[in-house]
């Protein structure tokens, strides 16, 4: 099996991942280790945080199996911190792991001189105004027009991604088995001259939200990369169709891992 790593900047990362290739070197394992996404591997360790697990899928992207191993401060998609590498050695050695895949959110932007681009995001997609001023957006579900938003922003998250920006917004927690998509709006305008929604939706695998962009330059974040587009005329969501998978050794539920990161710690 070929494994890469991906690994936070900083110096304890640095040194975990040292300790964790010696003792599979003492173990005598057959695992190797590849130094880059030009030789494709068929696990990829992040040793970070959740950021560095983003880094990771969309540097390896769908097709290895992903394992979080967490020195940040975070780490909802991490199963193992550094003082478990022995036992995470021991379960990589001699046992198969569960592979839980997660969803992802399928984007086509598409601007006014009719270029398309598709991106995805494991995350989210957030959709702000260049300048931060107000976003202005006509928000149409399945072709059938909702709303025209106004206010800060737009988030399209996955489920897994629904504990992160989304949550902050409070928008739903989905559970990952639910190909789903969530579109929760930030600080929207609500007044006697303008009116959202103003609650998070949930739409299905067989749904599409389309933004249709009333601002000349925009933010667009996909996950952790962010750039400013101009002349954007719409951005169309839905359920991707590939998935990320994760390598899980430990038997730790989706509420577990809710648990830990928001409530005990």
């Amino acid at each position: 099996m070929k494994i890469a790593t991906v690994l936070r900047n900083d110096d304890y990362t640095r040194e975990v991942e040292h300790a964790l290739k010696e003792k599979l070197q003492a173990a005598n394992s057959p695992f190797t280790f590849v130094k880059g996404p030009a030789e494709q591997p068929d696990m990829v360790l992040s040793i970070g945080g959740d950021g560095t697990l983003l880094e990771a899928v969309h540097q390896y992207g769908i097709e290895p199996s992903y394992v979080g191993i967490h020195t940040g401060h975070l780490g909802f998609y991490a199963d193992w911190r550094p003082e478990e590498l022995d036992e995470f050695v021991e379960r990589l050695l001699n046992e198969e792991p569960l592979i839980a895949e997660y969803p992802t959110v399928q984007c086509r932007i598409s601007t006014r001189e009719g270029k398309q681009y598709e991106k995805w995001a494991l995350n989210e997609m957030v959709l702000r105004n260049a300048n931060l001023s107000t976003l202005v957006t006509c928000v149409y579900i399945n072709g059938d027009e909702l709303e025209t938003f106004r206010g800060d922003g737009l988030i399209v998250s996955s489920p897994s991604g629904s504990t992160a920006y989304n949550k902050a917004v409070d928008g739903a927690i989905v559970h990952p088995s639910i190909e789903a998509i969530q579109l929760s709006e930030i600080a929207s305008i609500n007044n006697q001259a303008y009116r959202t929604i103003n609650s998070s939706l949930v739409l299905p695998k067989h749904h599409e939200v389309e933004l249709i962009v009333m601002n000349p330059e925009i933010m667009i974040g996909l996950d952790r990369e962010q750039a400013v587009w101009r002349d954007v005329r719409s951005i169309r969501c839905r359920v991707g169709q590939d998935k990320v998978k994760f390598a899980r050794y430990k038997r730790l539920t989706f509420w577990g891992r809710v648990r830990n990161s928001f409530i005990s710690g």
